[in-house]
């Protein structure tokens, strides 16, 4: 069984140890780190591996709300708070699941099992769409429409809804990014930005903060151009 990794980030020291508690009874969950506050868990989560954070809102400099909205590719998360007011909010910023405290075990086992169903799908689609089979259906108001992932441009996320861009159309569905990059071949479809989701065989251009799909220029991140280059463009540059 492949663990999930996570790290508790919570400004009390006792809060810290119960979740850290809780997570050493369950064998797909493995603890990485624990944090007092989200700027000294930051440089950990950028390092990578990490599947799931335990994330406390209310702290001290930086909350768990806007630090979760900083990080451009953020892991699963599990939002711990003692005031149920932000579960709204911690459901627009996707998150699996929140605790209010007191956390007792079986409300602490109910959301793990939760996040760990979505960490096993999230690796599942990591082997990819089998090539022949480019056909999905999404939902567009009240009908199923069949489209064709090859002819996805890029999918630009709009907060709970999508816009999938093709050559000749723009199609908005109810779903949220995270969600359809689940579905799309995590081979074909790379995330330049928190927003973004591009098809790379439609790339035409990456420059500067730039990726250029058509008559379209999307913004990348640092961090993300990096990856991008080295884990597509490298691949298939040519060298004299």
């Amino acid at each position: 069984m492949e663990k999930m990794k996570c790290l508790v980030i919570d400004d009390e020291p006792l809060a810290r140890d119960q979740i850290q508690e809780f997570a050493r009874q369950l064998e797909f969950m493995e603890v990485a780190g624990t944090y007092a506050s989200a700027l000294a868990a930051t440089s950990r989560i950028t390092q990578g591996g990490i599947d799931l954070l335990f994330l406390d809102i209310n702290m001290p400099y930086l909350s768990g709300l806007d630090f979760l909205e900083s990080l451009e590719s953020p892991p699963l998360c599990i939002f711990i708070t003692a005031h149920s007011e932000y579960a709204l909010e911690g459901f627009r910023l996707q998150i699996v699941d929140y605790l209010l405290k007191p956390i007792a075990f079986p409300r602490f086992y109910q959301a793990a099992s939760k996040a760990y169903q979505q960490f096993q799908l999230l690796e599942k689609n990591k082997n990819n769409l089998p090539a022949e089979d480019a056909i999905l259906y999404v939902k567009l108001n009240d009908q199923f429409v069949k489209i064709s992932w090859p002819d996805i441009l890029f999918v630009e996320g709009m907060q709970n809804y999508t816009k999938l861009h093709f050559k000749d159309k723009v199609l908005t569905i109810h779903q949220t990014l995270v969600a359809l990059e689940e579905s799309l071949p995590a081979q074909q479809f790379f995330r330049i930005h928190k927003s973004y989701l591009v098809n790379i065989s439609h790339i035409d251009m990456i420059s500067g903060g730039r990726v250029f799909v058509g008559k379209h220029e999307l913004p990348i991140s640092r961090a993300k151009k990096e990856d991008l280059l080295n884990q597509v463009v490298y691949k298939k540059l040519i060298s004299r």
